[in-house]
């Protein structure tokens, strides 16, 4: 499924047909196994809107691009967030972290794993800080350093990608921990494949 927030997006991509489409608001009413919020959302009142309702359903939740934005400016869902249930997992590059966290670019990349950590426990979920050498971390402050991936997945796009693998394994039912650490190796790994068979 896809949840789009434009009311004039089409019902149907006739080059994906595959992909159900489905007006965002009323994905959240569809029998879901797990979530991913945040790519293309943007910032408006009604993206704000559905992120708050998309943290209080009871399903396992991948946070990125835009959902972290409006996190990171919204001490309300801030609080949704920390009180949730259900998984949670983040998946801010070193910018995202940044504003999450209130600090410089410079001073998550100085230390990434402080960092990771940092943003496991204010936010009380588990984080994959993307950049060479993803951190991931859990909740409980245990963390690892892929060694996959390459500098051609530096673009526009490839973090969307992971957040939909990180969502298909929590919907297999993957623990979080789990569902990210493998994520994050095999969206490098299908990086290093692209890169060996097409160039970065």
């Amino acid at each position: 499924y896809l949840g789009l927030l434009d009311p004039d997006a089409p019902s149907v991509d006739f080059c994906h047909p595959e992909i159900m489409i489905r007006r965002a608001d009323a994905l959240l009413q569809t029998d879901l196994q797990a979530l991913a919020c945040g790519p293309g959302l943007g910032r408006s009142g009604e993206a704000i809107r559905l992120l708050d309702q998309a943290l209080k359903c009871p399903l396992p939740v991948v946070l990125d691009a835009d959902a972290l934005n409006i996190l990171a400016t919204d001490g309300r869902l801030e609080g949704n967030l920390y009180n949730r249930v259900a998984p949670v997992i983040l998946t801010p590059h070193p910018a995202e972290a940044a504003r999450l966290l209130g600090c410089s670019t410079r001073e998550v990349q100085s230390n990434r794993v402080r960092a990771a950590r940092e943003l496991a426990e204010r936010y009380h979920c588990d984080i994959a800080l993307k950049g060479c050498g993803t951190v991931v971390v859990t909740v409980d402050g245990d963390w690892w350093v892929n060694s996959t991936g390459n500098p051609g997945m530096a673009t526009a796009g490839t973090g969307d990608v992971l957040s939909g693998i990180i969502a298909a394994l929590l919907a297999q039912k993957l623990p979080p921990g789990q569902a990210a650490r493998i994520g994050v190796r095999v969206h490098g790994l299908a990086g290093d494949a692209a890169a060996k068979a097409l160039g970065e």
